[in-house]
């Protein structure tokens, strides 16, 4: 019982100070002082400027204020013009026709962002006009571009993977390489809709009159090849051994820097606007980070997390039923939370459980990655959601509809991922043993 109790005091008091208006952070360092000063003998000053500080100063959170820079570089450049200029040709036969150019487009801007939001933004910007003069539904046109944004939390390189793996300490690089595969699923399974979606509502769908050859289609896919060699450029250099997640993240910037100044699109005020916006939002990550480390912290010193696990156990929940409650509860919190702060106040508590089952963290943190995902376009609070009805001028309740086709669809490729975790774990795998 006593387990249940301090459960309840750390949620209900970290749930009335995010109530109350108070930051993320400051709600979880407030909730962990409180809960040392009343629970342990622990001096609260002294472990919470440790641990803060601890975190603040980890080396590998430096990957993060990186390639957030490098997704506001690209988010402020051409790179969505060309992307819809370079991928139309190709996509406009397949049954659905330039409605794959939201999945592919939301595909390969992922593979550089690390942002769910700044995809949907980068996208869409350019999607939603082109797709729209073309008289395309709204329904699958919104629906798929809501969808095939969540690929940036998950596609590396990811923001969301990198505050998993500082919260969990696994390796960001086998992360990365470790979400690839479920990424690629996905797409291929939203491309998939498209074409069955199209094909039934094909009354709905516009004729195209335009044509080209398969050189034209090979000279308008040059627009690609920068966005193509950045993504080899980071992943590569990961997957290969040659660079860690961090160094990989320094030549992403570098290689954004060089591919905006190529485009002529970043002046002195863009590369200001980047600089900015990049540091405000790995700030924020980082504060909500400390306050995490230190709320883990926190119940340590109370026992909480180990006699958790121990009472997991006892359950005997099965493996299965424990992945199924846990993919309700994140759906649930993704509700009214967004994805970082979903996870950052939840793996204190969440870890040990997922550890004492016996789950592979790396594999863990793909399913967590996928149900947040899933998360980002369920209201209220889905932030995909938020981006679009500004953009489209459409109301939420509808592109929230549009969208529940997608949810159902990763829905899906979580049981994929469940029954084989392979799905997961192969790429890594390898890694390692090019590695070794």
């Amino acid at each position: 019982m006593t387990e249940i109790f301090l459960i309840i005091f750390f949620i209900s008091i970290l749930l009335f100070f995010l109530g109350s208006g108070i930051w993320v952070a400051i709600s979880m360092i407030g909730v962990s002082a409180l809960g040392m000063m009343i629970f342990t003998s622990r001096p609260v000053g002294d472990a919470m400027a440790t641990t803060i500080w601890g975190t603040s100063s980890s080396w590998t959170l430096t990957a993060l204020p990186l390639f957030v820079w490098m997704g506001e570089i690209l988010f402020r450049t051409q790179l969505s013009e060309n992307l819809f200029k370079g991928l139309s040709p190709w996509m406009q036969k397949l049954p659905g026709g330039l409605v794959h150019v939201n999945v592919v487009g939301c595909a390969l801007f992922a593979a550089i962002s690390g942002s769910s939001a700044a995809t949907v933004a980068t996208v869409g910007k350019m999607s939603i006009p082109e797709l729209r003069k073309r008289n395309y539904p709204e329904k699958i046109l919104l629906g798929t571009l809501a969808g095939s944004g969540t690929l940036g939390l998950l596609i590396p390189p990811s923001i969301i993977l990198i505050i998993y793996g500082v919260t969990v300490q696994e390796s960001i690089a086998k992360l990365f390489i470790a979400g690839i595969i479920p990424g690629i699923m996905i797409a291929i399974i939203f491309m998939s809709y498209v074409i069955f979606w199209s094909l039934i509502h094909k009354n709905e769908m516009p004729k195209l009159d335009d044509e080209y050859s398969f050189i034209e289609k090979l000279k308008r896919s040059r627009q690609l090849l920068p966005v193509i060699f950045l993504i080899i450029g980071v992943i590569g250099s990961i997957y290969a051994g040659i660079a860690t997640a961090t160094e990989a993240a320094a030549l992403g910037v570098i290689g954004a820097l060089i591919l905006s100044f190529f485009q002529k699109s970043l002046n002195y005020k863009n590369f200001k606007e980047s600089l900015l916006g990049a540091t405000k939002t790995s700030c924020m990550i980082a504060f909500i980070l400390a306050g995490s480390t230190f709320l883990s912290l926190a119940m340590g010193f109370t026992g909480l997390p180990r006699n958790l696990a121990i009472w997991i156990n006892n359950m005997s929940l099965s493996p299965y039923v424990l992945i199924f409650v846990l993919m309700i509860f994140y759906i649930i919190l993704g509700m009214f939370l967004d994805g970082i702060s979903a996870v950052v106040l939840t793996m204190a508590i969440i870890e040990p459980m997922i550890r004492q089952a016996g789950f592979d963290m790396i594999w863990f943190g793909i399913f967590l990655v996928i149900v947040v995902e899933m998360a980002q376009i369920t209201p209220p609070v889905g932030f995909n959601l938020f981006v679009l009805q500004g953009m489209a001028n459409k109301d939420m309740g509808f592109i929230a509809k549009s969208a529940f086709p997608l949810f159902l669809l990763m829905v899906v490729a979580v049981i994929l991922v469940v029954i084989f975790p392979e799905i997961a774990l192969w790429m890594p795998e390898k890694m390692v043993q090019n590695i070794n």
